[in-house]
This record gives structure tokens, C-alpha cells and sequence, in this order.
């Protein structure tokens, strides 16, 4: 029984310090800023007319209201 119990907290321990999952949270977040960052550079540069500014309008319209067509 205390082996198992020696076992059980030793995996606990390795589980807490593990710290690889948090790189892959730190790269969503990086790229999530970085999307969005190319998505409003790439608006100004359409200058509202466009294919692209057809596409902002309806993510826009999507994100706002409920009726994704």
C-alpha cells in the first residue's frame, strides 16, 4: 500500500511539473495574435473594395449576428 501511494505521488509530481503543454498554448496564442494582426493589415490595404472586404464584411456579419451565409 505505500508503494502505491509513493507511485501515485510521484506521478502527481512529474504531471504538475511538466511544462510542454503550456508551449503549445503559448504558440496558439502567438498565431491567434498574428492572424489577426494579417487579417486587419490586409482590410486597410483592400481599402473597402474588394473580394477581401467582401470577406471582412461577411466573417463581420457571422461574428456579430447569427446568420453565416
Amino acid at each position: 500500500m505505500n508503494k502505491l501511494i509513493k507511485v501515485i505521488k510521484n506521478g502527481a509530481v512529474n504531471f504538475i511539473g511538466d511544462e510542454e503543454g503550456a508551449q503549445i498554448v503559448e504558440y496558439a496564442l502567438i498565431i491567434a495574435v498574428v492572424s489577426i494582426a494579417l487579417v486587419i493589415a490586409l482590410s486597410l490595404i483592400a481599402g473597402g473594395t474588394g473580394p477581401f472586404s467582401n470577406f471582412i464584411a461577411r466573417v463581420t456579419s457571422c461574428l456579430t449576428t447569427n446568420s453565416c451565409v
